[in-house]
């Protein structure tokens, strides 16, 4: 498989930069991405089986990988849930598949949501990992307004070799994440 543009882009001036930016010593201390998970929480998936399958299609088209079927743990009798029904789905990406999709989100997707001024730079989790959160699924430019039924949104978690914020952000940036200013 050939090398996605933004993984070339990482080894040929990002990593520079940030043993520069950090004085690392090692090449392998510089921070990289290691995967990128697209997560799902369907609610009304136990009561209907075909938002389950669209939203099944749905993250199968946007990340080109079949997602996996999340299901509750616990039985919660006030969300009207029992052991084992179906409850959210994710995919996991790594590699070429995480570049790629890495680099649809941040050239193609994130500007087409309306009114965008930039992802929060708060979002990181203490130790380098971001997680943003999309409200529809209609920014991503594979899917058609045509063949939704619902608007539903997922989260989106960048998972890097950071050992802190700073690191984490610093690489973020520069691969092209949009961030706001504070």
């Amino acid at each position: 498989m050939a090398t996605t543009r933004l993984k070339s882009l990482y080894q040929e001036t990002i990593v520079p930069k940030l043993i520069n930016q950090f004085q690392y010593t090692n090449v392998h201390q510089v921070p990289k991405l290691v995967k990128v998970t697209i997560n799902r929480g369907l609610g009304e998936a136990a009561q209907n089986a075909k938002s389950l399958e669209a939203s099944i299609n749905e993250i199968a088209l946007v990340t080109g990988q079949k997602p996996v079927v999340t299901r509750a743990k616990k039985a919660i009798a006030g969300f009207k849930i029992r052991q084992g029904m179906p409850v959210g789905i994710m995919v996991t990406l790594r590699a070429e598949r995480m570049y790629a999709f890495f680099d649809r989100l941040v050239s193609l997707s994130l500007p087409r949501i309306r009114d965008f001024r930039g992802v929060s730079p708060k979002s990181f989790d203490g130790r380098g990992n971001y997680t943003l959160g999309v409200r529809e699924q209609l920014i991503f430019p594979e899917v058609e307004y045509d063949s939704i039924d619902q608007v539903r949104g997922m989260d989106i978690s960048i998972i890097t070799t950071a050992k802190n914020d700073e690191e984490g952000r610093a690489l973020l940036k520069e691969l092209g994440m949009p961030f706001r200013d504070q």
